[in-house]
């Protein structure tokens, strides 16, 4: 019997410094970025959102400029979306990331 769908998984936003605009790598993946946009990260996980923001601060599997220059997750952002299924939430991830790239933020996806 095929075990159900489970909807444990979500989609979040971190809003990073404006210092994360000095590293070249950032900059090149954003070449489109509008002065006066927020920079952000797009991630996805199966833990609450809030737990994988501490993860990160605290180095744990953690992206390095969320733990550099993560400032607060941005729950107007995402929270509507979640939970989702893994592989909900992973399409959801790459169109989230294109969406606000659309709109001028400064966005890393891991």
């Amino acid at each position: 019997m095929p075990r159900a769908r489970r909807s444990h998984h979500h989609v979040y936003v971190v809003e990073l410094s404006d210092e994360v605009w000095n590293h070249a790598r950032f900059r090149q993946a954003n070449p489109h970025y509008q002065l006066g946009q927020p920079f952000v990260y797009v991630g996805m996980t199966g833990l609450d959102p809030d737990l994988r923001f501490d993860k990160h601060k605290a180095g744990i599997q953690a992206n390095r400029y969320v733990q550099l220059f993560g400032l607060r997750l941005l729950p107007q952002l995402y929270e509507r979306y979640n939970p989702l299924s893994y592989q909900d939430a992973q399409a959801l991830e790459v169109e989230l990331g294109i969406a606000l790239r659309a709109r001028g933020y400064g966005v890393w996806q891991a």
